[in-house]
């Protein structure tokens, strides 16, 4: 597959930006989970993304966490200008020069980060800010978002027209229309 045929290919950017909110998710409620649990679900959403036979270890998990905040900060950014701010720190503290790579067999697809053993924090950080950093030029707004539900908050890409959206599903979106309404009728 390529990424003009398909846009979710594995080496497209929607597909490691969306990869990235999936990660962050499951890391922000690292509170919630023990370590073995965390590992597995990292496993599941890069299993869902095509990464083969994923050897995140409880090792990982500090660096992992530390990178999962960096990137978040990207999601919160109010104005694109901040969210180039933070992708451009990120960028520069873990990418390397660009090379194609087809490990494990895969189609070809770009990798930035030190070597094709580099660490899962540093590929995590480099592979996810490249992504988002090409959404944002394409779009000329931040891609990423938090889902504006209290009882959700989870990062989101967004990649609609127009001036971005608020919830990271109609589901999110349905249930606090439907609370603001039961709201509104009460009083």
């Amino acid at each position: 597959m390529n990424f003009v045929n398909n846009p979710l290919s594995m080496g497209s950017a929607i597909h490691a930006a969306k990869r990235a909110a999936d990660i962050i998710f499951v890391l922000q409620n690292k509170d919630r989970l023990n370590s073995k649990e965390l590992v597995d679900r990292i496993h599941q959403v890069l299993e869902s993304y095509g990464e083969k036979s994923p050897k995140v270890t409880y090792a990982d998990l500090d660096d992992l966490k530390i990178t999962s905040g960096k990137l978040y900060s990207v999601f919160i950014a109010k104005t694109a200008a901040e969210a180039v701010r933070q992708l451009n720190a990120i960028l520069a503290e873990y990418a390397h020069a660009p090379r194609l790579s087809n490990h494990g067999n895969s189609s070809w697809h770009m990798h930035i980060d030190s070597n094709d053993h580099a660490p899962w924090a540093e590929w995590f950080a480099a592979s996810s800010a490249l992504a988002l950093a090409i959404l944002l030029a394409e779009k000329q707004r931040n891609p990423g978002g938090l889902c504006a539900s209290p009882t959700c908050k989870r990062p989101f890409i967004d990649l609609g027209k127009g001036g971005g959206r608020n919830y990271c599903s109609p589901k999110c979106a349905t249930r606090e229309r439907v609370a603001a309404y039961r709201k509104k009728e009460r009083a």
